[in-house]
């Protein structure tokens, strides 16, 4: 079993409503040190094993959990050892 870390962030340029909306809110609450937030997602997938993995999940992201025009994406591989 490996389980996958995907982080999916707006790439430069793109309006980030919500980050906007929340850097407000923080300044609007006294912490007038934030300039800027950048929101993304995060998703964990639990996938078996097997090759091609990095592959497969580069083609997961391309095609559905990523929006490739708009969003970057990075993903790290957990492998869980057997006892």
């Amino acid at each position: 079993m490996i389980n996958v870390h995907v982080y999916i962030t707006l790439k430069e340029g793109v309006l980030d409503p919500q980050g906007q909306a929340v850097q407000r809110s923080l300044v609007a609450l006294g912490y007038d040190e934030v300039e800027t937030v950048n929101v993304g997602k995060w998703l964990k997938l639990e996938i078996a094993d097997g090759p091609d993995v990095e592959a497969r999940v580069e083609q997961m992201c391309e095609q559905l959990l990523a929006n490739p025009v708009i969003e970057n994406y990075t993903y790290t591989l957990e492998r869980e050892e057997k006892v």
